[in-house]
């Protein structure tokens, strides 16, 4: 029997491309969108759900459970970017921010443990980032909600363990999406203190993102979790350095460590 697998943000970026690649090799999947009726053309079912809305959520999963009796598989990716001075950023952003990133998952895990625990197996799949394992200049509040749900994660691969069910995070460095489009950024102020500094990284994170990897980079290594019989708790996916950015951080001094990230920012 076909494995059912639900991805939230399924519409585009690596949600798409994880979900198309599952459907390519029989899974039966389904994606979720905020506005599903506004996407042509998907390889496979999208509902409508915004994770900030528990009865979005529910109604998300109670009509896959309807339809296929079952989820096997909790892709939790629906995700967004801010940048900004936390000195700048607004307060509605922030929290908006951990609605999304956060709160969120943890609203689609809640509503999907009670069907896995029934069946007995099941296995949860949090899209985080490279960027949650360090505080990155203008990036904070994402860092902050990225390495939240890494920390999520590890506490709830512990506790659902005895019931068959499994949680796992893959951590995305940067992947050539649509990402940068959908990011909040607190305005460029010209009188901002700020201003030379967040438009050079500004500048660069768009850099990187355009030049990132091929999205199905992320669907093979979600493909080959899935297929583990036994998967690891932390996965990073990406470019060399940025998962060696990781070690460095690591065992590294804390001063050495800021200083490469504020050159590699040129700030």
């Amino acid at each position: 029997m076909s494995q059912v697998v639900l991805i939230t943000g399924g519409s585009s970026g690596i949600g798409k491309s994880i979900g198309e690649f599952l459907t390519a090799r029989g899974y039966r999947v389904y994606g979720t969108s905020r506005n599903p009726e506004r996407v042509t053309g998907s390889a496979f079912p999208l509902l409508r759900m915004d994770v900030r809305e528990e009865e979005s959520v529910e109604q998300a999963v109670n009509s896959v459970v309807k339809e296929e009796s079952r989820v096997d598989v909790l892709i939790n990716n629906a995700g967004v970017g801010i940048t900004g001075p936390l000195e700048e950023i607004p307060d509605e952003e922030v929290k908006n921010n951990f609605e999304i990133n956060v709160f969120g998952p943890v609203r689609v895990i809640r509503s999907v443990l009670p069907h896995m625990r029934e069946q007995g197996s099941g296995l949860i799949i949090n899209v985080t980032s490279i960027a949650g394992y360090m505080g990155l200049p203008y990036r904070g509040v994402y860092s902050a909600s990225k390495g939240a749900l890494e920390l999520i994660t590890e506490t709830l691969s512990m506790e659902i363990k005895k019931f068959g069910i499994q949680a796992v995070n893959v951590a995305p460095g940067d992947f050539a999406t649509n990402i940068a489009a959908g990011r909040y950024h607190a305005p460029l102020k010209e009188s901002s203190p700020y201003r030379e500094t967040y438009g050079n990284t500004l500048q660069t994170m768009d850099e990187h993102v355009d030049s990132g990897s091929d999205p199905e980079q992320m669907a093979r290594a979600v493909y080959a979790i899935i297929q583990s019989g036994s998967p690891r708790i932390h996965y990073k996916v990406g470019a060399s350095m940025q998962k060696f950015s990781i070690v460095l951080k690591r065992i590294l001094p804390d001063k050495v460590y800021e200083r490469l990230l504020m050159n590699h920012y040129k700030l």
